[in-house]
């Protein structure tokens, strides 16, 4: 007698490793298709791609299952699906289907005001990730290398890291500035026109650009922009932003013999710095920027525009400016010291440069989460100790973490003092400024801190000077998750492409090769290898 599995044990036993390795075999094509000019065979694998079964698959998994955002519902109202829907949506994505309005929702910023989000329905944030997945490859082979934001493993801290390289042998002029509503104003024509895909693709983006969106039950056409909220909008600005770098780097190129009139740009999403010595190419960067961003729609945003320099306090306007600058929740600032402390450069006779480069987080930094632990301890005057910690701990763990790549020992001691203070006026508020004897309830000796604030059960509130410090590896510019090279991505961590430890331990000892036949692993070799020989990982 044969057995019927039911629909959600059939979602249990799909070999997700399997469907992995397809989709990528078929991204890494695309990827090298795009990389050498051969347009019209990335276009071909692209149309693959999307007819893929298990590409569908994928894509449903990340909607519904992996995204942080999978609860949350479009105008439809559905917040979740089955899997027997699951498996009914894979095999009705296919069919054509008329995108629906985004749901419209605010969210609020630390400076007061509110930004506005656009949520798809499950169905549309589906169909949004399987031309994601098409997309990506083709343009990750296009997209600038010091172009961060929203890109396959890359991160803030990898443009952190791109600038401390590229100013902590010299003083530089900085122009800090950032892209006035980047997200809503994107001209749709011109971002259409730049999109190399197929035509039923480009039509199904063209359809989610135009969609509209729904406020409070009023409908409101869309005439611009790429609607935070969507899967696929991320990818979308870069692409738009895209020849922004390249624009900088081939009017101001960097020459031999100590020219000094050029620039390097580093963008993360919508923020950007343009470095300099020389204040001259910094202004005229400003205005061609300008103009480049006119035809996308976009303009600089005045407030936020800001011409500094990475040493000395400098006149800008009329204007004195301090030196330094914030970026991505830290401050890039230059400081002068003696010669057993100065910075020297690169070069073979090395000389002191009389100064030293220096990132911490940034005062608004700070101050944001001082606030937010604040805020977590006054919710919590009433709640038991265990409940306080459980809330806290992810809070403090997070800020550190981001953190942690920078100069932060003495900011984080900081912090420990003055969430001390607060944690001893929630103390106060339930026994009075008590004995000894009744502050233990609280607190406990572990270590060496005598006073450690931990229930009796060991759950232990985190101290943000046990972080330890680490140095960030820079990604390499030209690097690509597609380009198949899993001997260095294994080492790298944080990437979107996951290797069990093991394994990248395995690769980088052997350098990519196997030991027997000495043929270098394919990424297909090394996912077979994790989901077989290290099944739990």
């Amino acid at each position: 007698m044969k057995t019927s599995l039911k629909t959600t044990d059939i979602w249990k036993t799909i070999n997700w490793a399997k469907v992995q390795r397809k989709v990528f075999k078929l991204q890494k094509r695309i990827y090298q298709a795009s990389l050498s000019g051969q347009n019209a065979k990335a276009r071909k694998l692209q149309r693959l791609l999307v007819k893929s079964y298990y590409a569908k698959l994928l894509a449903i998994r990340k909607v519904t299952q992996d995204n942080q955002g999978k609860k949350t519902a479009g105008v439809d109202g559905v917040k979740s699906i089955t899997p027997k829907q699951r498996l009914e949506l894979a095999q009705n994505l296919s069919k054509y289907q008329k995108a629906k309005p985004l749901r419209r929702k605010w969210i609020p910023k630390p400076n007061g005001e509110k930004r506005p989000l656009g949520i798809p329905t499950i169905n549309d944030r589906v169909r949004q990730a399987l031309v994601k997945l098409a997309l990506e490859p083709q343009w990750e082979a296009r997209f600038e290398g010091k172009s961060y934001g929203f890109r396959p493993g890359r991160s803030a801290h990898d443009a952190m890291s791109r600038i401390f390289l590229s100013i902590k042998q010299g003083e530089y002029y900085i122009l800090d500035a950032d892209i006035s509503k980047c997200f809503d104003q994107i001209n749709h024509d011109y971002l259409l026109s730049k999109i190399d895909c197929p035509s039923t693709i480009k039509a199904q983006i063209r359809q989610w650009l135009k969609a509209g969106v729904m406020d409070n039950g009023i409908f409101e056409a869309t005439e611009a922009g790429t609607p935070q909220g969507g899967v696929i909008s991320p990818l979308l600005a870069n692409i738009a932003l895209n020849g922004m770098i390249r624009l900088i780097e081939n009017l101001f190129p960097k020459g031999t013999n100590g020219n000094k009139n050029y620039a390097k740009v580093i963008r993360y999403a919508d923020d950007f710095v343009v470095i300099s010595p020389q204040v001259e190419v910094i202004q005229q960067c400003q205005i061609d920027l300008e103009e480049w961003l006119k035809p996308i729609g976009l303009e600089l945003k005045p407030a936020k525009i800001r011409i500094c320099h990475t040493l000395r306090e400098i006149e800008v306007n009329g204007n004195k400016v301090k030196p330094g600058f914030d970026f991505l929740g830290w401050n890039f600032r230059q400081y002068p010291v003696g010669k057993h402390h100065s910075s020297k450069t690169g070069s073979r006779n090395q000389k002191l440069l009389g100064f030293n480069t220096l990132i911490k987080p940034s005062k608004k930094s700070i101050k944001a989460h001082a606030d937010q632990v604040k805020k977590v301890i006054k919710s919590h005057k009433s709640a038991p100790q265990t409940a306080l910690i459980r809330n806290l701990n992810p809070v403090i763990r997070g800020w550190c973490n981001y953190h942690s790549k920078v100069v932060s020992k003495k900011t984080f001691s900081s912090l420990d003092h003055t969430t001390w203070q607060r944690l001893r006026a929630w103390t106060v508020s339930r026994c009075g400024k008590a004995s000894y004897k009744k502050l233990r309830k609280y607190y406990k000796k572990n270590g060496n801190r005598a006073w450690s604030f931990e229930t009796n059960e060991g759950l232990k509130l985190l101290i943000h000077a046990e972080t330890p410090i680490t140095r960030h590896v820079t990604v390499r510019p030209e690097a690509s998750p597609y380009d198949g090279n899993w001997t260095y991505w294994s080492t790298r961590k944080g990437t979107s492409f996951d290797v069990p430890k093991r394994v990248a331990t395995l690769l980088k000892k052997q350098k990519g090769k196997c030991n027997f036949c000495g043929q270098y692993f394919s990424p297909e070799d090394i996912v077979e290898i994790g989901t077989q020989f290290f099944p739990q990982v």
